[in-house]
């Protein structure tokens, strides 16, 4: 059994128009960029190596290494599975395949005949920085909390009467618990109180299933300059494009089958989906202090994200002879009684977290004619603040004072933490071969949540005459937690859901 306390009130209702909870900022932030095969072979570790049309998100210093010019293109394919555990009990989901792709745009090097600065380049790119393309399965008996407590304390504390709920600025879940009677007002020890059917059953079965699509989709506009081959100086201005949509279906049911004691299942779905654009800057240097040496150092600022949000649903509960014994007790509602359509939409804005990147290589016969270089080994240590990552309202005469608070829950829940990436290659004329692993550290601050990603990466090149074709296959092992709901006066439960997930990435690049 797992369970956990959160501090901070805000963590456990939502507004119904304000739906942003913590786990909203770290979807955008702890996340495992795609890249050209040969970057992605070599575990992502692309701070100081240089020389790719991928440094342009990375360190963008390593686009002075150019002095000729490229074309680039990274299709790809994603083959995702996962498993679980909730209550002691495992459940997996199917194998899911989707497209994807990597870095693929256009290097301009330009070498120059005067001064100190040898070399200069541009580059345009497109990448895919974040795939939400999943599906989450877990299943369980629970008998210390049910799903309507949530809904219950946010009535509860709201102080309202049920003839004002329609109206009000509770959350959707919570209008449609009292809509089908999941919640009511009952009085109890000549007080009256609020309460969960389903919370007075000896135990509950629960299940959740969750499918996520969409991504984060980045234009890059970078350039960079080299000064004696010794130090190279760029920066990229981005422009990521969020496209993220779920839909959610938890079920709570009576795993006794009792006909009279007013609850026999709720089952509540959710549509969400959230569009926007945003803005960052990449600044970076590479300094090469030896021959065979390279040294790199970048900072990303934060993306200034500009949102839109749609969020709809449905309820169907069986409260069994609550109404009589030949009632079927079975009410439904969905969310265009409270909105007039399908879903509500609402606008905000959100700022992602900083990172600090610092890397080193070492290049087996550094000269600088690229084809009679042996290989290399180049290793990355990335700092993220996860717990820097804010909301606030974008709406006309918004307020903030929700958002305060969700900000605040992001700082209790999350901790910055660093990233690692280390990879290699060895060159055979034409053909190279890669291996590379990366490790992305727990964003969470509770020692009960585990978290980690881990991509270990392999892949094979060729170059000749100006064309190149890499191939690389990377096996992501991630973990993390998922809380199917959240309480304020109880420890919370969660499952840990684990994914064993492929990638398979080409690229194909003339230089011209």
């Amino acid at each position: 059994m797992k369970k956990i306390f959160y501090i901070s009130s805000i963590l456990f209702t939502s507004h119904s128009l304000l739906a942003q909870i913590p786990e909203d900022a770290i979807r955008l932030s702890w996340i495992t960029p795609s890249g050209t095969a040969r970057h992605q072979a070599i575990g992502g570790a692309m701070g100081s190596l240089g020389g790719e049309i991928t440094s342009g998100f990375v360190n963008p210093a390593g686009l002075g290494l150019y002095k000729t010019s490229e074309i680039v293109f990274s299709p790809g394919l994603s083959l995702l599975k996962g498993k679980s555990n909730f209550r002691e009990t495992n459940a997996s989901t199917d194998r899911l395949t989707r497209f994807n792709f990597g870095t693929s745009g256009v290097v301009w090097g330009h070498p120059n005949r005067y001064g100190k600065w040898v070399s200069n380049a541009f580059s345009f790119a497109v990448n895919r920085t974040a795939n939400f393309n999943n599906r989450i399965y877990y299943r369980g008996q629970n008998n210390e909390s049910s799903f309507s407590e949530a809904f219950a304390e946010e009535f509860s504390n709201s102080g309202l009467s049920i003839d004002d709920v329609k109206n009000s600025n509770l959350s959707l879940g919570t209008k449609m618990a009292i809509y089908t009677y999941l919640i009511d007002t009952a009085t109890i020890g000549g007080q009256k109180q609020v309460i969960g059917r389903p919370e007075y059953l000896a135990n509950r079965n629960q299940e959740l299933t969750t499918t996520s699509k969409g991504g984060i989709t980045e234009l890059t506009f970078g350039a960079a300059g080299n000064m004696d081959d010794k130090l190279y100086v760029g920066g990229s201005l981005g422009v990521p494009i969020l496209n993220y949509s779920r839909e959610r279906r938890f079920v709570e049911s009576d795993p006794a089958n009792d006909t009279t004691n007013e609850f026999g299942f709720s089952r509540f779905e959710e549509d969400y989906s959230v569009k926007g654009i945003g803005l960052n800057v990449k600044l970076g240097l590479i300094f090469k202090p030896a021959d065979y040496v390279r040294i790199g150092l970048a900072v990303h600022s934060p993306t200034i994200y500009g949102l839109k949000d749609e969020y709809g649903g449905k309820m169907v509960t069986d409260v069994e002879r609550l109404f009589g014994p030949n009632d079927k007790g079975v009410d439904s509602i969905t969310s265009d009684y409270y909105f007039g359509s399908s879903a509500e939409s609402f606008k905000y804005d959100l700022i992602s977290p900083w990172k600090v990147l610092v890397s080193a290589s070492y290049v087996l016969h550094e000269t600088e004619n690229v084809t009679k270089q042996k290989g290399f080994i180049t290793a990355d240590v990335e700092y993220v603040t996860h717990k820097s990552s804010k909301f606030s309202s974008a709406e006309e005469n918004g307020d903030d004072s929700y958002y305060k608070g969700v900000n605040n829950g992001i700082k209790q829940v999350y901790k910055n933490a660093f990233n690692f990436r280390v990879g290699g290659e060895l060159k055979f004329k034409t053909i190279m071969t890669r291996l590379g692993f990366a490790l992305f550290g727990d964003p969470y601050k509770q020692s009960e949540l585990k978290a980690r990603r881990m991509n270990l990466s392999g892949g094979l090149g060729y170059r000749n005459k100006g064309i190149f074709v890499d191939l690389t296959y990377v096996h992501s092992l991630n973990k993390d937690v998922n809380f199917p709901y959240r309480l304020a006066d109880k420890p919370n439960t969660f499952a840990d859901v684990k994914d064993s997930n492929g990638n398979v990435l080409l690229t194909v690049g003339f230089k011209f």
